[in-house]
């Protein structure tokens, strides 16, 4: 059997040391933010994207040992376990092919064909499948026996017929072929339950539908899935050849005939022995069949969408922040008012309020006054406007307060509200805020996420913020385990300050947990700010290996060393000591002088510990300490007048925010309070295979409005502003899902979308049952 190491080196094309020396590491404890960055000579230069993949095909493999050892146990036990069985097991590469192998010795509830066996009938079964030429019936009269429970010749051959089904159905090389061939061939097949169609209407792309299943994007497959769940769509899985007609055997059946030498040749017991394979197909092994690949459809759809999830999670992490600026939260409504907050530079709630400028009251002029005069009194910088309900009235507003205080060059940005009124009534928030209202607690979230959107969305779960696709119809624990090491590598890749940072800030740190960042701040809150890194070894639960793990990734502004400032390890700081030395410089004089530093040979002061990899880094952090990975700041701007969708008419061009990427295209605020689709086949003039090729969420891009559907809140976009809105549309064929079946930010979750999909997806109906 290949190692679990080699067998991951030749997936990711890397040598076996590489992958056994990051195994090593993982073993003893280290994070992968922290091996990528600081373990680079030991594991060849694995990145953090390689270090996940391996992690989590380490731990399936590492299930399928488990697994094989306790299959080879049971099998021991039995007393069946022979050389060529062992062999099998050992090179059993899936869950699925040690199952198929494992299968006639599983433990299980009394069969037929055990029964049969304990009855005498296993010789007969043995004799009718290799000597055709007999006559069933004629051999079975002589297994006859009221004493063993076999009262008929009948009897004795439906007997003899349930072991050889168990044999056919347990053979794993064959079961294992069939599958494949049912993959390659066979399609999803749905239709609109009866009596259904008006109530599941949301689902009438799919009323009459069919698919090849190796061909299916993640996007539909578990929109069908969701619709047979609901109650509204018949699904099957259906292939060429299944279903043949009484004395004419398909492809599927032929197979199992020329595994087991059996065919139709006239001789007595051939009519005995197709039966027993038609029968053998269509009750056992065509249902385990279709069950194994609706579970791999659904592990391949959900792969998809965590992979859709977490993309849009890490750009929405890495958004560009604002920055330390004062900055005013409008958290929009109507009836319940705008709730206020004012946040200082560092995140410190200095004001709240609440007015009423929309209706019913219609206090604008108030709001404007009071607002401004918050404005003047406590200099703020910006303001952040709340997405959701009364967005663009509340934008209006914002733009007369920032007309009316010319002085203090204020900026307005609208910014996402996904997750904060989930923030807002969390145990993180109560914490953070224990003397304000529930009702302004999103107000600061708003302020605090334009200021940095990485510090602000640590604090919700990541399923809340709005980003996924289908993220309620897969593994939560799959999901929340993505999730959580793009929500790690994201803080790591950026750095913390740990005289600022709150507590789910910190514990997102390399090394740190919710308990040692809870130390920290508490620390912090009683001896001052930590002037250096090694201060912090006193925080109490922060041994010297979460020492070693976080201090690289902790920042301390204005410390007495400025190397804390930066991502250099702790640990190498003596390299740069020598640097020091042999440029004859002061450490503050260094730090910056990128003519001096690009200048260095890293090869003069690699050792046997610090590579080249590590000193070019360390040369980086010296010319640009603590970098900040994130783009610069930027906003879009809606256009004025067009504020809802009836504002939009085909042709315009306008500015917006992308929300959400998925595998079909991306959603994009243009500030009518329902995002638009820009379909993939509308993304750019090249054929792209997926749209994260050519946005993340967060960008700010210009689309043209291809289609404007009011009644169904449906907005088809397209980024290619140069063609007409005839060349613009996609060809027929291709075709996205019906976007209400998402879980996303949008206005009204069963509304996103645009008429564009509409077409698109009738275009490919119309090809798939053309063939």
């Amino acid at each position: 059997m290949t190692s679990v190491n080699l067998l991951i080196a030749e997936e990711l094309g890397v040598r076996e040391a590489q992958v056994t020396a990051a195994v090593d590491l993982l073993d003893g404890g280290s994070t992968v933010p922290f091996i990528a960055r600081y373990r680079k000579e030991a594991t060849g230069l694995l990145d953090d994207a390689q270090l996940r993949t391996l992690e989590e095909r380490l731990g399936y493999l590492r299930d399928l040992q488990k697994r094989r050892e306790a299959v080879l146990e049971s099998i021991r036990a039995q007393g069946k376990l022979t050389p060529e069985l062992a062999t099998a097991l050992a090179r059993a590469d899936t869950k699925a092919r040690l199952e198929d192998i494992y299968l006639p010795y599983k433990p299980r509830r009394r069969s037929k064909a055990q029964t049969a066996r304990e009855a005498g009938l296993g010789p007969l079964s043995e004799i009718l499948l290799a000597k055709p030429e007999t006559d069933p019936r004629k051999v079975a009269q002589a297994y006859v026996s009221s004493a063993k429970g076999i009262d008929t010749v009948e009897a004795a051959l439906e007997g003899a017929k349930a072991i050889l089904t168990e044999r056919f159905a347990e053979d794993a090389d064959l079961v294992g072929r069939l599958r494949e061939d049912f993959w390659k061939s066979g399609a999803a097949v749905s239709r609109v339950k009866k009596g259904k169609a008006i109530e599941g209407a949301k689902f009438s792309d799919y009323f009459d539908w069919s698919e090849r299943l190796e061909r299916m994007p993640s996007h539909r497959i578990l929109a069908l899935f969701r619709g047979e769940t609901e109650g509204f769509l018949d699904l099957d899985l259906a292939a060429e050849g299944e279903d043949s007609a009484p004395g004419t055997p398909g492809p599927y059946e032929l197979a199992i005939c020329r595994r087991h030498g059996i065919s139709a040749r006239g001789r007595p017991g051939d009519g005995w022995l197709m039966e027993v394979v038609r029968s053998s197909w269509r009750t056992r092994i065509r249902t385990g069949i279709k069950a194994d690949l609706r579970t791999r459809l659904f592990e391949k759809a959900e792969a998809e969408a965590v992979k859709v999830f977490a993309g849009n999670l890490k750009d929405l992490l890495l958004a560009a922040p604002a920055g330390g600026r004062t900055t005013m939260g409008l958290d929009p409504g109507y009836r319940n008012g705008v709730k206020i907050a004012v946040v200082d530079a560092t995140g410190k709630v200095v004001a709240v309020e609440t007015t009423y400028p929309h209706e019913p009251q219609r206090r604008w002029n108030d709001t404007v006054a009071t607002l401004g005069q918050l404005c003047r009194q406590h200099k703020v910088e910006m303001l952040a406007i709340g997405n959701g309900t009364a967005s663009r009235e509340t934008d209006k507003l914002a733009a007369e307060i920032v007309a009316a205080n010319p002085g203090l060059k204020m900026a307005k940005v609208m910014v996402s509200e996904a997750g904060a009124s989930v923030y807002s009534a969390s145990e993180i928030a109560s914490r953070e805020l224990p003397g304000l209202d529930v009702s302004h607690r999103g107000a600061v979230s708003i302020a605090r996420r334009l200021q940095d959107p990485l510090a602000e969305l640590v604090k919700i779960d990541p399923k809340s913020i709005g980003v996924g696709q289908y993220q309620h119809d897969i593994s939560e624990q799959k999901l929340s385990r993505s999730l959580s090491a793009v929500v790690e590598d994201a803080v790591n890749a950026v750095g913390v300050d740990v005289n600022t940072a709150s507590p789910s800030l910190l514990s997102q740190v390399s090394g740190l947990g919710a308990s040692v960042a809870a130390n920290i701040v508490a620390h912090r809150d009683a001896n001052g700010p930590f002037r250096t890194r090694t201060a912090i070894k006193a925080v109490a639960g922060l041994g010297p290996k979460a020492f070693e793990l976080s201090a690289g990734f902790l920042r301390i502004q204005d410390g007495k060393d400025p190397l804390d400032s930066s991502g250099v390890h702790p640990e190498a700081y003596p390299v740069v000591r020598r640097i020091l030395e042999a440029t004859k410089s002061d450490i503050r004089a260094l730090i910056g002088n990128a003519a001096m530093l690009k200048s260095l040979q890293p090869a003069a002061f690699a050792d046997a510990r610090f590579g080249i990899p590590t000193i070019r880094d360390i040369i980086s952090e010296l010319e640009k300490p603590g970098r900040d990975p994130r783009p610069a700041f930027k906003t879009a701007s809606f256009q004025e007048g067009v504020e809802k969708i009836t504002d939009l008419k085909p042709g315009m061009q306008l500015e917006g925010v992308v929300t959400n990427v998925a595998a079909f295209g991306a959603f994009v605020d243009i500030g009518v309070h329902q995002d638009g689709l820009v379909h993939i086949s509308a993304m750019s003039t090249k054929r792209i295979a997926a749209p994260s090729e050519v946005v993340k969420a967060g960008d700010v891009v210009r689309v043209l409005v291809l289609s404007v559907d009011v009644p169904r809140n449906r907005i088809g976009l397209s980024m290619r502003l140069d063609d007409s809105i005839d060349r613009a549309a996609p060809k027929p064929g291709s075709s996205g899902p019906d976007p209400r079946h998402m879980q996303s930010k949008p206005a009204t979750e069963d509304d996103r979308g645009g008429a564009l999909a509409d077409a698109l997806r009738r275009a490919a109906s119309q090809q798939d049952r053309r063939g």
